[in-house]
């Protein structure tokens, strides 16, 4: 076993050109005192000596010689290992957890994520003793067999509560919302979402509700007054982990049975966040701190929401003080447009609705996600998971390792899905903050909730999905302890030891490792780039670069400001040269400038509804040479071109229904190799001008030799 990675002492310089060199032997007082941003970028290119054992590996075996594939290729890091959600979900046994563990490595499943879930007996609580008896058990015996664990903040989902333990400490820590009633409508003495209307039609709070404004609707003049208070009980719940009947029989439709829901918090309150981190992260590292930055590489925090699970009708998500957040951030009184939170009809009621959850975002970002982060920092650990929203990159600035989910088939082959809506850019946003960020990973979770009728080879054409958009961490959503009575119907399927294709697992499991460290430690080959804000990603411009083949990265609009380096040659950011930016909608104020030094020089392309693809393609070939063209054209094939260890590698994914046969055509002439991920060895050698058939749903691999 290679010695583990020190995070602390050991810091990778793989910065900007223009940005200071961390030097390795620093002592702890002074590595803490680093520029966050500097020691944020630091771990996450060796993500805290996690991800993982060793760097680049080379071409060191006779076989690797023979064939020309890359040691790293032919036998991948356990590193790259998927790393399945392991759904706790059933009574535990030491004998039973054993008897797992070996059959995921003896199907190359190197890894895992312990998720405490829905059908635990009551004896196996949340945190309980019970179940960090059996974390460290199981902690124990993956250091042994050389695997590496994540561990999971919530018990169930979304995070942020504890399980209820939140609330259970301070009442004060229950989820708020904002409600609005409208007093010209209302009747006096009438109750309307628990504010008291008085006998002369005038508010009159009760404790626990505070006021926030009485503004009149543009729409009709009514008065209408805003107050936030604690939502009430049986809404804003979390996800449990007890059923709530005993042993309960699996149901003959096949649904999910009920389980218990404990209160969210308020994730908006920076000291709810505070107590969440005490109880789970904080025990975490009191319990189990000798496998920090070891055998536990990171903690998963799952899709934080304002309100959790079912709504109470009125609320929209707020919190005691957000309206001066609101203003704050937006750089304007908000007051007047409180009511378009409720009406759609006011004046540009989308936009002000869209500038409210921007700043809302903006709010979860200093109270959750950067409390979070930084305490992951200070214990020498990795926050992985996920943002609610599939085209949050604000957010993932916090993440070590960025990520996001696929899930309830938002993305399927053959539908529309993979290229539109905002779905359609999860993958490219996690991969996309990976690079400008200077992480070294990016992940997703996927699979779930797909259905009894999901199947292997939407598996794997999921997996391509991911791969081809930059993806280097795989969390298959699931791996079941237990299929017992109901348990097999909660958000299925287990896409591991209870498939149908759990004897065929091994060589995919392999497959995911290859590709996964090729997306890993390799440089990508990309000139163009999208403008998105924080909360918002473009699709549909992305959409024809796809189609075209023409690769992309989002850029997050406040990189242009913050760090980005914008002179009339483009845009550098980290190791990437950008020359030429699209832009869907305007962009924020802040980031004029930099908009008007790269307009000036001809560098911004616009896109709206009305232009013609191939109008649009030819203005980004303008600005971009294409990297590589097909022949004969063809809308389904997606195309990532990376250099790793010197080497250009060509990922090529067929996501359309039919096989294609097509001519690549390079920028840099040379000859090369096609290789099947699926195998260790070439399918046939390649030269300029030879044709190249791709089945559907295949992914290969063209591997380029340059002429000397």
């Amino acid at each position: 076993m290679k010695p583990e990675i020190n995070p602390i002492r050991n810091s990778i310089s793989r910065q900007h050109p223009t940005k200071r060199k961390i030097s390795n032997g620093i002592n702890r007082r002074e590595f803490m005192q680093m520029n966050r941003r500097v020691f944020l970028r630091t771990i996450g290119e060796q993500t805290f000596g996690l991800l993982f054992f060793g760097g680049l590996q080379g071409c060191s075996n006779a076989h690797a010689k023979a064939t020309q594939l890359p040691n790293g290729w032919l036998n991948p890091s356990r590193e790259f290992s998927l790393c399945p959600f392991w759904f706790w979900n059933d009574n535990l046994s030491e004998k039973e957890i054993d008897r797992q563990l070996a059959d995921f490595q003896a199907h190359e499943v190197h890894a895992f994520v312990i998720h405490p879930r829905a059908g635990l007996p009551h004896s196996i609580g949340w945190m309980s003793e019970k179940m960090i008896y059996f974390m460290r058990y199981t902690i124990e015996q993956a250091t042994k067999r050389r695997m590496w664990v994540v561990l999971y903040d919530e018990g169930m989902y979304p995070s942020g509560s504890s399980s209820g333990q939140v609330v259970a400490e301070n009442q004060a820590y229950r989820t708020r919302g904002l409600f609005c009633v409208d007093l010209d409508e209302a009747t006096p003495g009438a109750m309307k979402y628990g504010l008291q209307i008085d006998e002369r039609g005038k508010p009159a709070p009760t404790e626990g509700i505070n006021l926030i404004a009485e503004v009149k609707r543009k729409k009709d003049g009514h008065r209408v007054v805003i107050f936030d208070r604690a939502i009430r009980a049986r809404y804003s719940h979390i996800r449990g982990l007890h059923f709530l009947q005993k042993n309960p029989p699996r149901r003959s439709n096949h649904k999910e049975v009920p389980e218990n829901s404990p209160p969210a918090a308020d994730i908006l309150n920076p000291e709810a966040v505070a107590c969440f981190i005490r109880l789970v992260y904080q025990r975490y590292y009191d319990e189990f701190k000798n496998f920090f930055g070891k055998t536990i590489r990171a903690i998963f925090t799952d899709e934080p929401s304002l309100l959790a699970k079912r709504r109470e009708p009125g609320a929209m998500p707020g919190t005691q003080g957000i309206l001066e957040h609101v203003n704050r951030h937006l750089g304007y009184d908000f007051t007047e447009y409180l009511p378009t939170l409720w009406y759609r009809d006011e004046p540009n009621a989308e936009r002000y609705r869209r500038d409210y959850n921007r700043a809302l975002q903006g709010r979860l970002e200093e109270s959750f996600y950067r409390q979070i982060s930084n305490w992951c920092t200070d214990h020498g650990i990795a926050l992985t998971g996920h943002p609610m929203g599939p085209d949050d990159i604000g957010h993932l600035r916090h993440f070590h390792i960025p990520g996001q989910d696929i899930v309830w088939r938002y993305i399927e082959p053959g539908k529309k899905s993979a290229l539109e809506g905002e779905q359609s850019t999860q993958a490219k946003c996690a991969s996309s903050a990976m690079i400008h960020l200077a992480r070294r990973r990016n992940s997703n979770e996927y699979c779930g909730a797909y259905g009894h009728n999901f199947t292997f080879q939407e598996m794997k054409w999921l997996t391509h999905w991911l791969i081809v958009r930059g993806c280097n961490l795989l969390y298959p959503h699931a791996f079941y302890y237990s299929i017992r009575g109901p348990r097999v119907d909660e958000r299925p399927p287990d896409v591991g030891p209870n498939s149908p294709w759990w004897n065929d697992f091994k060589p995919f499991a392999l497959a995911c490792q290859r590709l996964c460290w090729l997306n890993t430690d390799s440089q990508h080959i990309c000139e163009l780039a999208i403008l998105g804000r924080n909360d918002y990603l473009p699709w549909r411009a992305a959409k024809v670069c796809y189609e075209q083949q023409r690769d992309f990265n989002y850029v997050e609009a406040r990189h242009l400001w913050e760090d980005a380096d914008v002179s009339r040659e483009g845009i550098r950011i980290q190791n990437m040269h950008y020359k030429a930016l699209i832009l869907e909608e305007h962009p924020p104020q802040k980031a004029q400038r930099a908009i008007d030094i790269l307009e000036k020089a001809g560098r911004v392309i616009y896109w709206h509804e009305g232009i013609n693809d191939i109008v649009f393609i030819k203005q980004v070939d303008r600005l971009v040479k294409p990297d590589i063209q097909i022949n004969p054209k063809t809308k389904n094939l997606r195309v990532r071109h990376v250099v790793k260890n010197g080497v250009d590698f060509y990922i090529l994914f067929n996501e359309g229904q039919k096989d294609v046969r097509l001519i690549p055509e390079l920028n840099d002439k040379g000859n090369g190799v096609l290789v099947d991920s699926y195998g260790d060895d070439v399918i046939s050698k390649w030269f300029s001008g030879k044709a190249i058939t791709i089945a559907e749903h295949a992914i290969r691999i063209l591997m380029i030799i340059k002429n000397k």
